[in-house]
């Protein structure tokens, strides 16, 4: 990949997408073309088609997406399957369309089968059932994969697709609603402690910044609390408040810093050429998907538990029993990107203090 290509990035504001940017913008690539949603919205067809028929990127990185967690799959299971479907057929479609014979589709870990074996090799994809509560978004971004393959088989351009494990990172979603476990759990036992501190200020800027459901730091001590209480955040007594946890606490989750996908996305995108024809060679076409993680995993409660010592939360944990715990384990194999030369550098703990350094600081 050439210093001075134009390389468009959808999604930039996003963790992923700022993730790239950082990096590609370190790597001195200085053509980045960027929009906002404001801009372009990904979702309307024609501007999608005119904005990349008149720019005619080099390289466009698919890095927008509806995501989300538990809960937010759950709830909005229509808008999860619609959104991602439209986004990536608008941009993989309109990229053919205007001539750009280069892309990179950001997928994820949950394209796998709920009791697909450990780690998780790229070879194991639609080979058995996905996991119920996120099956829309699964199912979009198995989409996406075959997108990338069948223009590749037919067209003989290089689309290439990664399925990064789970992220965190600067620019994160803390949206209570909508979040992941990590960013969710960090914000949870931050907003905890600011409680048992009677630290007001603190929670009532991370509501500012923040909202749940309308609610700002604005609202009413009452109000506030009686909001945090439903997201599982409640102060039992003025000095002492306790966290509570979706599921048992036993499924196990392999995380990656934002910036660690970043670096291996570029790397994927300066090495890694599909099949030079993939119309002749067929076989070679298929699950040419590319793991990106860690190779390393740990349970809900151990993530709590790190996160717990980071923030210096000091009050009660309970588990919900009641509530979904997703898939029992989700590993990614990561030897072939292992063995194009690539591995992770930023370890869990590292990651999540640096995320909270980010986060106090926003």
């Amino acid at each position: 990949m050439e210093k001075n290509a134009k390389i468009y990035v959808a999604g930039h504001k996003g963790l992923v997408g700022s993730a790239i940017v950082r990096r590609l913008e370190q790597g001195g690539y200085r053509n980045i073309l960027l929009r906002t949603r404001q801009e372009l919205d990904l979702l309307d067809q024609h501007a999608v088609f005119t904005f990349l028929k008149s720019e005619k990127p080099d390289y466009v990185v698919v890095a927008a997406a509806r995501v989300g967690g538990i809960l937010a799959n759950s709830t909005y299971r229509a808008d999860f399957i619609y959104e991602n479907l439209v986004i990536e057929t608008n941009l993989i479609h309109g990229a053919w369309l205007a001539g750009t014979r280069n892309l990179l589709f950001l997928g994820s870990s949950c394209i796998y089968p709920k009791h697909a074996p450990q780690p998780m090799p790229e070879s194991c994809l639609l080979t058995g059932e996905l996991e119920y509560t996120n099956e829309p978004y699964a199912i979009a971004k198995i989409a996406g994969i075959k997108l990338c393959e069948s223009y590749n088989l037919q067209h003989g351009t290089n689309y290439l697709s990664v399925m990064p494990t789970n992220l965190y990172g600067p620019n994160d979603n803390f949206d209570l609603e909508r979040s992941h476990v990590l960013p969710a759990l960090l914000r949870k036992f931050h907003l905890g402690k600011s409680l048992m501190c009677g630290d007001w200020v603190s929670v009532r800027k991370d509501l500012d910044r923040w909202p749940v459901e309308g609610v700002s730091g604005s609202a009413s001590e009452s109000e506030i609390l009686s909001l945090l209480s439903r997201y599982g955040v409640s102060l039992d007594r003025p000095d002492f408040s306790t966290v509570t946890i979706w599921g048992s606490g036993t499924p196990r989750r392999e995380f990656l810093y934002s910036d660690d996908l970043a670096d291996a996305c570029v790397f994927i995108m300066e090495t890694v050429r599909s099949e030079e024809d993939g119309r002749k060679n067929r076989g070679a076409t298929r699950n040419t998907h590319i793991n990106i993680g860690t190779g390393r995993d740990v349970s809900v409660r151990e993530l709590a538990e790190m996160i717990i010592g980071i923030t210096g939360f000091r009050g009660a944990v309970a588990f919900d029993s009641s509530k979904p715990d997703g898939t029992p384990r989700k590993l990614l194999d990561v030897e072939k990107l292992e063995k194009l030369g690539w591995s992770s550098s930023v370890g869990l703990s590292a990651g999540i203090r640096k995320m909270y350094d980010h986060y106090l600081s926003a």
